[in-house]
């Protein structure tokens, strides 16, 4: 359902380098780059993360409440990802864990503040 999910940054280039070293360990690569604008995807009709000036030419701020969550296929690969997004810079905001049976997920903030989750599910999540 979701096509693309874009964040706000005040540094393109500094938020570039961060996602490009995250994404490639979901196995993302960009797929639009322009002065403005990045998107990262896992191939051509997959959902996307992208990263902008804002339009409006005003500062970019980070929404309350408001967060992206990137699935993966296993608790190493949410360990891994949430490492490497700390290794980058990012603020922890939870430690990979089990919040609910068979919802594994850790939390983190990027560079500009906005709040990412990386998740996975198994065959004992009941929603």
């Amino acid at each position: 359902m979701i096509g693309y999910v874009t964040l706000g940054s005040n540094d393109l280039p500094r938020a570039a380098v961060f996602y490009d070293a995250l994404f490639a360990e979901l196995g993302a690569g960009r797929f639009m780059d322009t002065d403005e604008f990045i998107a990262w995807s896992t191939g051509p009709t997959a959902a996307g993360v992208s990263i902008a000036k804002p339009f409006d030419g005003q500062p970019a701020t980070v929404g309350n409440g408001v967060m992206v969550a990137l699935v993966v296929d296993s608790a190493a690969k949410v360990d891994a990802v949430h490492a490497k997004a700390l290794a980058l810079g990012a603020q922890d905001e939870g430690a990979p864990g089990e919040r609910v049976p068979g919802f594994y997920a850790g939390y983190f903030r990027d560079l500009d503040g906005n709040k990412l989750n990386v998740y996975t599910i198994d065959n004992n999540f009941k929603p």
